[in-house]
This record gives C-alpha cells, structure tokens and sequence, in this order.
C-alpha cells in the first residue's frame, strides 16, 4: 500500500476528554506521539498548538456523536480534518483501548484506508440544523394529531368514520362545542356544519349521540391542543428563520423547482443536506451511495445476499421520496417520472420503483449543480413529444425500415403504402 499522509494524526474523541496520536512515517517503523486532551475550549487550543509544534496538518478522528464537533470547529480552518464513519475504523473487539483506537485510526488515515465523510460548510451546516429541526417538530405535530383524534376515540366519537378530516372548520366546531359543554345539543350540533357536509348531518349526529368524557379527559384534550398550536407557532418561527438562512440560495432553490415534484420546502432540505458544491461527492453514482439510495453489493461464494438499501440519508432519503411520490402522481404536465415508474413498477414492484425514481432525481439533481442547467434529461422528448412530433418520427422510422428491406431484396420498392400511417 502507498503511504498518503507522511505526517499524520489519529484522534479518538470521547465526550469528555480525546487521545491523539501523531504519526511520523520514515524509512524505517514509524514514529508515534500519543497525548491526552480535555475535550475544554482552552484544552483543545493547546491540543491545536501540540499538533502544530509536530508539523501535523492533516488529522483524522472518528465521528462520535456530536462529540466531535468541538474538536472540528477548533482545527476547520487551517487543518485538513477528515471525519470518519465508525464501520471503517472500528478495531478488533477484546484487544482494543483508547490509546490503541487512536493508534489504530492513524494507521489507516496515513495509508489511505479511511474515506472522508461529507462535512458542508458553516452556513449550511446552520441550515440543516434548522431544517431538520423542523421536520422532528413536523413529526411531532403528527403524533400530537393522532393523540388529539384517539382522545376522542376512546370516548365513544367516532366523527372520523364521517368527516375526510378530524383537524377541518365544522369538525373541529363541534370538537370545541363537546368540550365546553356537558349536555348534547342536536340543533347546536348542526348548524356548526358548513358545506358538503350539511348532507351528512344525520351520520354526524349519530357518531356524537354517543360521545362520553370526562372533566380529566376533556383538560388533557385541552392540553394536547395547547401543544399541537404551539407546536405550529415553532414551525412558523423556524420557516422565518430558514427564510433568513436561505437569501443567498435563491438562485439553487430556483433550479431545483425545475424538478418535477420539487417544491420550494423539499429544495430547501435538499439544499441544507448536501449543498450546491458537488465536488465533494465527486460523481452522481458516489452521492445516491451517500444518500442511502443504492441497492447493497453482498456477495460471497458466488451466492447473492441482501441487496437492500442502506439506512444512510436519513433526512434526505425521505424528502426524495417524498418528491418521488409528487413526481409519478403528474400524468398531464410532467409525464417523465411517472412513465419511468410504471416501467420499473411492473417488473420490480412499487416500492423499489420509487426508490428508482428518488435515485434519478438525485442523479439530475447533481448534474444540474454541476452545470448549472434546469432540469432537462437527453430522454425527455421521448416521454414529453407533441402527437405531431411522434407521428412524424414514427414515419420516418417506417420509410428507413422499407429501405432497408428493399435494399435486402425482400420486398419490391412500392409494395409497401405509408399513406394510412401519415394520415
């Protein structure tokens, strides 16, 4: 193997303290350096300085948690810092420390054996805090909705069974009215309902008739909407905020809504997780491998294995599928997408095929970073063709294949009419 990293050094992070190792490679056994670190502000300057006074500028560590964030923020500026994911530096189980651990990392960093994982720049690193606080907010509206509608389940309503939405302007109306009151008004209870369900006001009366809660009950429901508003505050507070953040990415938010499927917030995310520098990633096949979207490579022996996707992309996967599901749904205006996933749907099954169909997007996505062009693929014109354009090339595919009968003496030259087919 080729030594990549004559001077190098090997951190083993923990939360409070790290273990460094530095590596000076010469012709003959490699010389080591070990020292102990509190993971402390001033602690990790003079652990910055050790690694000066060593001629040290290139430095590998385990991504830990977030325990090694401090460390990165302290050396980001004039050091290369490559974070590694554990799976690639792991030691044997049973003959392992911490000083052996950061022994072990810097062997394989100055040999070239630890790939770097992606780490984004401040600003966007920002971003995706607030981004993915956002979608653990969004989650948790939804579990406060389901708590919100099983309250009422519990308690003999079964309104949902009527109305398309539990969170809507009549049911939630009548939500309100059942909780300020402790006796059932049929009138009352009609004339809180607008719209097309004034037709179903016999179904909704009888999925209320039956609705029993109790004073402890009806403070907890209150409770949960106390929360589920505030939670809606947040989300309102965080999207000014990404607003903010976002001012300098107006022109790379505007490219990706080229994208069939893509909206602005779905943007956004994709933005905040891997930036528009693609060169970190180097090519589209590294950067679906990234995002989790590649099928697994196991094989041993000649047999196959487990060929699932990774767990890796854990915010960015689902906003892919997310716009993946938005993309097949548009049969009129953006027929693309939906015509691929018909296609891989038919012979691998619906959930593979949108997997398929996030992969692409993400492979138009980087090549769109790359070039800067909005999205438009080599392949569009065969599922976006005006009926005009497709008739004459249909036509012309005809006449060439004639000539070429002909030209094998299988047919005589005018057997063949193309009248009805132009027509």
């Amino acid at each position: 193997m080729k030594l990549t990293y004559p001077i190098c050094c090997g951190v083993d992070v923990h939360k409070t303290f790290l273990v460094a190792t530095v590596i000076t490679s010469s012709y003959e056994a490699p010389k080591y350096k070990q020292k102990r670190f509190s993971i402390h502000y001033n602690q990790l300057l003079l652990f910055r300085q050790w690694l000066i006074d060593n001629n040290c500028r290139d430095i590998c560590m385990e991504s830990t948690g977030k325990y090694w964030i401090p460390v990165w923020n302290v050396l980001e500026d004039s050091f290369h810092v490559v974070i590694a994911n554990p799976k690639w530096v792991s030691a044997v189980k049973g003959n392992k420390d911490d000083k052996k651990d950061s022994k072990w990392i810097g062997d394989l960093f100055r040999m070239g054996l630890v790939p770097s994982s992606y780490i984004p720049e401040k600003d966007i690193r920002i971003l995706r805090e607030f981004t993915r606080y956002r979608s653990k907010l969004v989650s948790m509206r939804s579990s406060e909705k389901n708590r919100f509608q099983n309250a009422f389940t519990v308690c003999n309503l079964t309104l949902d069974a009527v109305v398309s939405d539990m969170f809507g302007k009549s049911a939630t109306d009548i939500e309100n009215y059942l909780l300020s009151t402790d006796t059932f008004d049929t009138d009352r209870c009609i004339s809180l309902l607008r719209g097309s369900l004034k037709k179903k006001s016999s179904d909704v009366v009888e999925a209320v008739s039956g609705f029993n809660m109790t004073a402890e009950q009806k403070e907890r429901v209150r409770i949960i909407q106390g929360h589920f508003a505030d939670i809606d505050r947040r989300i309102a507070q965080i999207d000014g905020v990404i607003a903010n953040l976002t001012v300098g990415y107006e022109g790379a938010i505007a490219l990706l809504c080229t994208v069939p499927g893509i909206d602005r917030r779905l943007a956004i995310t994709i933005i905040s997780e891997i930036g528009t520098d693609m060169s970190q990633f180097g090519s589209s096949k590294r950067l679906c491998r990234w995002a989790g979207l590649t099928p697994g490579r196991n094989e041993s022996a000649g047999k196959k294995k487990s060929v699932k996707i990774s767990r890796a992309g854990v915010y960015l996967k689902p906003a892919l599928v997310e716009a993946a599901h938005a993309a097949v749904k548009s049969t009129e205006k953006q027929p693309y997408f939906r015509n691929k996933y018909e296609r891989i749907m038919k012979r691998r099954g619906k959930k593979r095929a949108i997997i398929a169909v996030a992969r692409m997007m993400l492979t138009a996505i980087f090549a769109m970073f790359k070039t800067g062009e909005v999205f438009n693929p080599c392949d569009l014109q065969k599922f976006d063709m005006p009926e005009e354009l497709k008739k004459k090339q249909t036509v012309s595919q005809a006449k060439d294949a004639i000539k070429l009968l002909v030209s094998l003496g299988l047919i005589s030259e005018g057997s063949i009419s193309l009248d009805s087919l132009a027509s």
